[in-house]
This record gives structure tokens, C-alpha cells and sequence, in this order.
């Protein structure tokens, strides 16, 4: 499966449009972690924990994308988005979105 975050693909052509996929997680930390991050919130810096949290999100986010673009048949997925809001303190929900596409062979 190719996916990009463009309109077309290089060197291919788009033979079909099969319609708009998407695939979405809500993701928290641990209590603790929480607790660790909000001391680092203070400081400043990097807070690690979200970024990986933030990470696994996109990435089970586009895998959950590609197993519905996988369904319709399609070979590709282009202009692919990604969209995240706060759903409460901790946790995040991330959306990915995207055109399935079948290329011509």
C-alpha cells in the first residue's frame, strides 16, 4: 500500500477513486506518568511520554486507515491528513484521513 500526503503519486497513474478513508484513536498515559510530565510541564522541555503517546496514536491511527482502504480494494491512499484534539486532561484522540485510490496496472 502506498501512502502519501500528496494529490497524485510519481511514475503512477490513478485509475479509480474509491473514497475517503479514515482510521482514529483516543490515547491517555498512565497516572504516574501524568503526574511526571505535569512536574516537567513546570520546568519546561520535551514531555517524552506524550510525544511517544502522540507517535503510537498516528501510527495506529494510519493503520486503522489502511486496513479500511485495504477493504475497498485500493492500492493506495493519497493526500493523507492527520487531525488530533484533546478529549480531556491526558488524552487525545488522533484522526487519519486520506483518498483511496486504485492505480492503474
Amino acid at each position: 500500500m502506498i501512502l502519501v500526503n500528496t494529490d497524485y503519486i510519481a511514475g503512477k497513474e490513478i485509475a479509480e477513486m474509491l473514497g475517503l478513508v479514515k482510521g482514529s484513536t483516543i490515547q491517555s498515559k498512565n497516572i504516574g506518568r501524568d503526574i511526571t510530565q505535569g512536574f516537567k510541564g513546570i520546568v519546561g522541555g520535551e514531555l517524552k511520554s506524550y510525544t511517544q503517546m502522540m507517535n503510537e496514536a498516528r501510527d495506529i491511527a494510519t493503520a486503522r486507515m489502511q486496513q479500511e482502504a485495504e477493504a475497498l480494494g485500493a492500492d493506495a491512499i493519497v493526500n493523507i491528513r492527520y487531525a488530533s484534539s484533546a478529549v480531556m486532561a491526558g488524552a487525545a484522540e488522533v484522526i487519519a484521513y486520506g483518498t483511496a485510490v486504485r492505480l492503474k496496472k
